[in-house]
């Protein structure tokens, strides 16, 4: 290997070294402050390292990687996204009762999943990167050792993990045995009308493989551990696994079933439909009947991923920039509500009771603000990212006439302004005879005044970011 190709890979070599820094430095040092400062600084090094494997002349050094435009910005994304998840960690882990040092290197080690996900060309990087990202999802779920809900969310996240990666593994030893190549790109011809001689058995293995990175993306059937995982995790890591562990199997789903691939009829295409159609109903509906903050934002997840299927399925110009605009939109949403939690929660339990937020408009104005502005996103109302990517969604399905998906999208959109909303007015209630403390965190307050701005400007004026994210998934075309 030349200089050049680490040259190439200096994304995933820069994540990887982090983690080892990050873990010696504790091994010599027990600092809260130095642990989040490497960490931050190896994510900063690593989003710099994105622009040098960008200026190389070739993406791919090994035929199981490739660090094309698409990748780099979803590792960029992924980065960016982690960055926060780890400035928001800091308070936190401050009223906790554990040692705090370990929890950033289980967060890059997850992110370096991630990250390989996002790069992944054939099913051994795949599945590599998704137990890197697993394993230690495990351990960060369960972190807070004396928290008994925590430890059970670990555990029955561990069981069913592992259930569905047999899924997983189990389909691509089908496609292999019929295919002979383990390469994502020659899955494509099987998901038309008439796949080859032996489709139904690659086809067979291609739906236990949607099954297996389906868990990940919590869509239905394959969603009922998404509440239980998210109330029982501390806040930071129910939104690293809301924002960061779906984006990067949205980001795989792409590269391997592109959206002009996928046939209307086919076995796939008809599969997918009616899992989009179950997770937008199954995740707004359920959400009405929630007391508790952190179950709400996880079936809102279910149901966003919902909207995700729609633009996926959409075989029309623009779907690929649809999927991505949305999922940018989301996780800039999903980040900020999950951070007012996080800034909310004790060290003796997370804020997810409604009540929790009773009168918190008069005693935390800019909280409220920043929840305010999150779950307006997340509904898609006009002014903030979330609409942008919304439109784009409903536009993409359209353009392909999936007229019945389009409604039901519009229709359990408007069944989720009741519960976003829900959550609103109970902030502007006021509360007799209690008072929110004020205490300030202030990494948090930096990642929730950033996330705030990005999605009220670029919800006023998205084409930045849109000519940005065209120009990322040209490459997928």
């Amino acid at each position: 290997m030349t200089a050049g190709d680490l040259l190439t890979l200096a994304p995933l070599i820069a994540l990887a070294l982090s983690a080892v820094v990050v873990m010696l430095a504790a091994a010599f040092a027990r600092s809260h402050a130095l642990a989040l400062t490497l960490t931050v600084l190896g994510l900063g090094i690593t989003l710099g390292t994105l622009f040098v494997s960008a200026g190389r002349e070739s993406h791919q050094v090994t035929p199981l990687l490739v660090f094309d435009d698409f990748a780099l910005f979803v590792i960029g994304l992924i980065v960016v996204a982690t960055t926060v998840v780890a400035l928001l960690s800091w308070g936190y882990l401050q009223q906790g009762r554990v040692d705090p040092e370990e929890h950033y290197v289980l967060l890059l080690t997850a992110t370096l999943g991630a990250a390989t996900l996002a790069a992944s060309t054939q099913f051994a990087t795949l599945f590599l990167g998704l137990e890197i990202l697993s394993v230690s999802l495990y351990a960060l779920i369960a972190y807070p050792l004396a928290r008994e809900e925590s430890v059970e969310a670990a555990v029955k996240y561990l069981v069913l993990a592992g259930a569905t990666s047999a899924f997983l593994v189990f389909g691509m030893a089908l496609v292999y045995a019929q295919t002979g190549t383990m390469v994502l790109a020659s899955l494509a011809p099987f998901l038309s009308l008439t796949p080859p001689d032996g489709g139904a058995l690659v086809v067979t293995g291609l739906l236990l493989i949607l099954g297996g990175l389906g868990f990940k993306l919590a869509v239905v059937p394959l969603h009922m551990w998404t509440p239980d995982i998210y109330q029982g995790a501390p806040a930071p890591v129910s939104a690293f696994v809301a924002t960061v562990s779906k984006g990067a199997v949205v980001a795989l789903l792409l590269r391997a079933f592109p959206p002009a691939s996928l046939e209307k009829g086919s076995a796939v295409f008809l599969v997918l439909a009616l899992v989009a159609i179950a997770s937008m109903l199954a995740g707004n509906l359920l959400a009405l009947r929630q007391d508790n903050v952190k179950r709400i934002l996880a079936y809102s997840s279910i149901a966003n991923m919902g909207y995700v299927l729609v633009a996926f399925l959409a075989t029309g110009e623009g779907a690929s920039v649809a999927v991505t605009l949305f999922l940018v939109a989301y996780a800039a949403a999903s980040l900020a509500a999950f951070g007012v939690v996080t800034v909310l929660s004790t060290g003796v339990r997370d804020a997810e009771r409604l009540d929790d937020y009773r009168g918190l408009a008069a005693n935390r104005p800019w909280l409220t603000a920043v929840m305010t502005v999150s779950l307006f996103s997340l509904a898609g109302i006009p002014l903030t990212l979330g609409f942008v990517g919304k439109f784009f969604v409903v536009t993409a399905g359209a353009g392909a006439a999936m007229w019945s998906l389009v409604i039901v999208l519009v229709l359990t959109s408007t069944i989720g302004l009741y519960y976003y909303t829900r959550i609103i007015v109970v902030m502007f209630v006021p509360r007799a005879g209690h008072e929110v403390a004020t205490e300030r965190r202030a990494p948090a307050g930096i990642a929730l005044a950033a996330l705030t701005v990005f999605v009220l400007a670029f919800g006023v004026y998205p084409a930045p970011l849109i000519r940005l994210v065209e120009w990322a998934v040209a490459t997928l075309d």
